[in-house]
C-alpha cells in the first residue's frame, strides 16, 4: 500500500476497533484505547481532526498490526 490516508482520531479509533481495541477513556483530546485480549496493548490515540503521518506510524507500531494491517483496516471503513 502507498501512504497514510488523510483521516481523523475518531475515525482511527473506529478502524482500532475492528483490531479488537476499545475505548477505555478520555481525557482532552486524547482517547485512551486498550485490548484486554493477548497480547495486551494500551494506545494513545489524539482526538483531532487530521492525524499526523507520523502520528498514524507511531500508532501503527505501537499497536503490535505494522502499517500494512492498520492501512488496510483503514480502506475498510
Amino acid at each position: 500500500m502507498s501512504g497514510w490516508p488523510v483521516i481523523s482520531g475518531r475515525e482511527l479509533s473506529k478502524a482500532l476497533a475492528r483490531a479488537g481495541f476499545e475505548l477505555s477513556h478520555q481525557k482532552g483530546s486524547h482517547m485512551v484505547l486498550r485490548r484486554m485480549h493477548k497480547p495486551h496493548r494500551r494506545l494513545t490515540v489524539p482526538d483531532h481532526q487530521e492525524m499526523a503521518k507520523g502520528t498514524l506510524a507511531a500508532i501503527a507500531r505501537e499497536s503490535g498490526l505494522g502499517p500494512d494491517r492498520l492501512k488496510h483496516l483503514l480502506a475498510a471503513a
